[in-house]
């Protein structure tokens, strides 16, 4: 399936000739046919010779509509680039080309229209070198020129077949799994609701399925599609599609979105992008210069930062991050152009290099260049490297393939490569991956959170696992992948929820050992009723006293109870003793049993209800 645009100076006979070869009008507006002039985007379609359906779309040529007809060729395979054998190249045809150009528009044909007026053959000798001269250099250098009338019909069905055989070696739209349709039309249908059109640059569209428009994020189910008037289950990339969806209004939605389903694309306010210069352009371009962006069908404003220049000349090409005014939801390898506002001036245009950078690069920095060059030029498994180093944290495969702009078997092919040469790093046996130089960096970290922890807190045998998670600024999946690696390559330790440097050991001062024999004397002549918490505290110190539990040689039972470990042991052993023996307990049987206090016996037992050893039903306690 592909769709074809049209292009070219203002009455050069565009819609007359896409009205020739499909019968269809483009010009679907009145003030279009009472002007005799195309204002806005007309489609029409015809089916080739060899049975192939190809969309069209007729865009205006007239330089006050310029920016309708960049909502127009955002998504074509190819183009039929029209020029008036009776006038030649003009102002919009070359701006035309240019737009083509910078679109990368590879595939076309050019169409010589209005023979009919010319009786002279070296006249048209003369406008076809014209327009070889225009063409060198750019994607239609070597595109077929056919000469046409169409009002008389002359050279139409040759016009159709070259279209054929361009199309032929066209390649077509990949399916990369995720399908994306920039809206160019909304509209009502009594009986259906709100109708969107536009060209399936990528993935796939079914009935039935749930969609979403971005930025904005209303939502609805595609309830049905149509290509070129015929109902489709499935809209294949690269198709003309109106896509009649429920559950959204036709106010909430605008040409400019892109229709796509939920959960994997995000909108995004700046941009890195590849910027080229045109040679024609009346001045250079300067650093925080307001421009339009173009990109799909979508338009708006933003400010360029150049990020390897000055300024950037015409004729050059830099490295552009661009901060949008309005969020677009773009995806790497998408193509844009830039226009000056006020007076309007098509400058230049490029590819997105990154979507979504997450950061405002600070400018002439080489290291910043050096990614960008990666991300536009590096192998898929260079891209994958470059885009988890860009994340600063591990990614699954998900997220991996959102950043660096690939899925299905692109994606995969990457991660195996990046795995075996491009220093990235699988966690374990998750599906979690990280570039080798940020793992270096979380492994620093880890060393210095822990060694700051120590020397902060000398006395506790490591930080908790949690506490260590949110220094990292980690989700919990991936702190979990990153910890077990860190303990497998002996970066830590991990012990009872906490995690510690392997060389950390407490030690304590000749005075705190001393005051801790006498401290555990103390529980050894009155095991059951030993010191409280307060009354610890008061013989060792507190940070003595919460090392002491850390390591397990006091047990903290309630905050103010404390017990030897084997004392701990020997009564918990005796209440499950007791209530496999009656099937029950009360607090005053366990005080008694042990010649203690009702304090230590509650304590005791209101524990072992929090730790799942009991469950109180009453005044008793039964086996949990």
């Amino acid at each position: 399936m592909h769709v074809i645009g049209t292009a070219g100076h203002v009455d050069h006979g565009k819609s007359a000739l896409v009205k020739a070869i499909t019968g269809i009008n483009p010009d679907r507006l009145r003030e279009e046919q009472e002007r005799e002039m195309t204002i806005d985007l007309g489609f029409a379609w015809l089916t080739l010779p060899g049975g192939a359906d190809v969309g069209i779309i007729d865009v205006p040529g007239h330089r006050d509509f310029i920016e309708n007809m960049l909502a127009g060729v955002g998504g074509i395979h190819a183009v039929i680039f029209v020029v008036a054998a009776d006038e030649g190249v003009m102002p919009q045809t070359r701006e035309h080309l240019a737009i083509l150009d910078l679109l990368e528009v590879k595939s076309g044909l050019i169409a010589l229209t209005k023979i009919d007026l010319i009786d002279d053959p070296e006249w048209l000798e003369l406008v076809e070198t014209e327009v070889a001269e225009a063409v060198a250099g750019t994607v239609l250098e070597d595109a077929p020129v056919v000469p046409v009338s169409a009002h008389t019909g002359a050279g139409l069905d040759r016009l159709v077949a070259v279209l054929q055989d361009v199309l032929k070696e066209t390649p077509p739209r990949p399916d990369r799994g995720h399908p994306r349709l920039w809206v160019d039309r909304v509209f009502t249908i009594s009986g259906f609701g709100t109708v969107v059109t536009g060209t399936l640059v990528d993935g796939s569209l079914e009935v039935g399925q749930e969609v979403v428009f971005l930025p904005g994020g209303a939502a609805g189910r595609i309830r049905g599609l149509q290509t070129h008037k015929a109902k489709r289950t499935r809209a294949v990339p690269g198709s003309r599609v109106a896509v009649n969806v429920s559950g959204v209004t036709k106010d909430e939605v605008l040409r400019g979105q892109l229709l796509t389903t939920p959960g994997w694309l995000s909108s995004t306010v700046l941009v890195d992008v590849c910027f080229r210069h045109l040679a024609d352009a009346s001045r250079p371009l300067k650093h925080n210069a307001e421009v339009k962006v173009f990109t799909g069908s979508k338009e708006g404003m933003a400010r360029v930062r150049l990020l390897d220049a000055r300024t950037l000349a015409p004729g050059e090409t830099g490295w552009l991050q661009l901060r949008l005014q309005d969020e677009a939801p773009l995806v790497r390898g998408d193509r844009f152009i830039l226009r000056y506002p006020s007076p309007g001036e098509t400058i230049g245009g490029g590819v997105v290099v990154d979507p979504a950078p997450g950061h405002r690069w600070k400018r002439m920095r080489s290291e910043v260049v050096a990614r960008l060059e990666t991300l536009a030029r590096g192998t898929p498994g260079e891209r994958a490297a470059q885009a988890l180093d860009a994340a600063g944290e591990p990614l699954n495969r998900a997220a991996l393939g959102k950043r660096a702009g690939m899925s299905g078997d692109e994606l995969s092919a990457a991660v195996d490569e990046a795995l075996r040469e491009s220093g990235v790093v699988a966690l374990g046996g998750s599906d979690l991956f990280v570039s080798a130089a940020v793992w270096d960096r979380l492994a620093r970290r880890i060393e210095d959170e822990l060694s700051a922890y120590h020397k902060a807190e000398p006395l506790q045998p490591g930080m908790s696992r949690e506490a260590l998670r949110s220094r990292l600024g980690l989700a919990a999946p991936a702190f979990n992948a990153v910890v077990a690696r860190a303990a497998a390559q002996g970066c830590l330790v991990e012990s009872r929820a906490l995690a510690r440097l392997p060389g950390h050991v407490v030690r304590f001062s000749p005075a705190q050992q001393a005051r801790i024999d006498q401290l555990m004397g103390q529980f050894a002549r009155a095991p059951y009723a030993p010191p409280s918490y307060k009354e610890a505290v008061e013989i060792v110190g507190e940070d003595v006293l919460r090392a002491l539990v850390g390591q397990g040689r006091l047990v903290q039972v309630q905050p103010d109870v404390l017990l030897a470990p084997e004392v701990y042991d020997e009564m918990t052993a005796a209440v499950r003793e007791i209530i496999r023996a009656q099937g029950e307990i009360t607090a005053r049987e366990l005080r008694d049993r042990f010649d203690t206090t009702r304090k230590y016996a509650i304590g005791l037992l209101e524990h072992l209800d929090a730790t799942g050893v009991t469950r109180r039903v009453g005044d008793v306690r039964v086996l949990a």
